[in-house]
């Protein structure tokens, strides 16, 4: 039986080619760009960008890859692939929704045959790039918002304090997503702060410095105060690490007192505890004091549990928090019987 010959008459379909939809950071410097990003550039028949001053246009140039300023339609495209060709379109960090959209509308009406579409990253973002974002949205909205740009060091005091509190309480309901909200909160503290003392203004303080600042002496300490990470001394347990710590922070503050760097503004059960651990710590015999015997004990009496609790390894402050949670709960119980 003899083997039919194949119909001349029928037409092999082309290959509809391929469009690479080629994506870089905003965070990372232009020209940063991956080696399979590279070469795909070189191996295309064409590259297209909308934005004239898009970034990577000067590296790409100096890379010899002739890039043409054009802003095709999905149809467009989708010709120009037909043989199997390649177009790489550089997009920003957003995509390009006017062109994606118009593909799939394309390629759900059946009509044509669809080129492979693909999404390359050319560059991805470094863990913390998020906070080039963080200081650039403040910076805005410190030139721009009425009440932001008025706010001082002094007026925003009362703010970081509640941010505090607040994230504690989400720490201790143990709800991540409050968490995550709370810390971005305490976040933004630092940074609005940041932002205020680049202006230097007097009644900030003259001495301007910047958020680069903070994070580089945080950075310089950090290292300063882990020698058994960064240097040549070792630590094989948390106390271990802690003597160190003091250590260095003794010989960086050269203080004259234990008590120095201890804010008493802070709740009076955590003052205690944290006077009592420098007592300890530096060794020394402090008796507690007894307090005016005509007047209210009660507060050399918390004095001394708060001392006690310090001593045993817990955190009177907590302690009391989560004992007055409890009772929170009880009189919201009683409410509801009484309901």
């Amino acid at each position: 039986m003899n083997a039919e010959a194949p119909d001349a008459s029928v037409e092999t379909p082309a290959d509809p080619g391929r469009i690479v939809l080629l994506t870089a950071s905003h965070r990372v410097a232009p020209g940063l760009l991956s080696w399979p990003a590279w070469q795909t550039l070189h191996a295309a028949d064409r590259v297209l960008v909308t934005d004239p001053d898009h970034p990577q246009l000067p590296y790409l140039r100096e890379a010899g890859v002739r890039v043409e300023h054009t802003a095709p339609s999905a149809d467009e495209l989708v010709a120009d692939c037909a043989g199997g060709r390649t177009v790489v379109v550089l997009v920003g960090g957003e995509g390009d929704s006017r062109l994606t959209d118009g593909l799939a509308r394309l390629g759900g009406s059946g009509r044509v045959a669809m080129p492979d579409l693909e999404l390359l990253p050319g560059s991805y973002d470094l863990p913390g790039a998020r906070l080039l974002d963080l200081v650039q949205v403040m910076d805005r909205i410190r030139r721009s918002c009425p009440w932001t740009s008025q706010k001082t060091h002094r007026g925003l005091a009362k703010y970081a304090i509640e941010e505090a509190y607040e994230l504690v309480e989400a720490i201790e309901d143990g709800d991540r997503n409050e968490l995550r909200e709370e810390l971005g909160d305490v976040l933004l503290q630092v940074v609005f702060h940041a932002r205020i003392a680049e202006e230097g203004r007097p009644e900030d303080g003259e001495e301007p410095f910047a958020i680069d600042d903070v994070a580089g002496g945080l950075v310089e300490k950090l290292i300063h105060r882990h020698p058994h990470v960064f240097g040549d001394e070792t630590a094989e347990t948390p106390e271990d690490v802690h003597a160190h710590w003091l250590r260095t922070k003794a010989i960086e503050k050269q203080r004259t007192s234990v008590t120095e760097g201890v804010p008493l503004g802070q709740p009076g059960l955590a003052l205690a505890a944290k006077l009592a651990s420098r007592v300890r710590t530096a060794g020394l015999d402090v008796p507690l004091p007894e307090g005016d015997p005509a007047g209210d004990p009660i507060g050399y009496e918390l004095l001394a549990l708060a001392v006690r609790a310090e001593a045993d390894g817990a955190d009177p402050e907590a302690a009391l928090r989560a004992a007055a949670r409890a009772y929170r709960d009880a009189i919201v119980a009683a409410e509801g019987g009484a309901g």
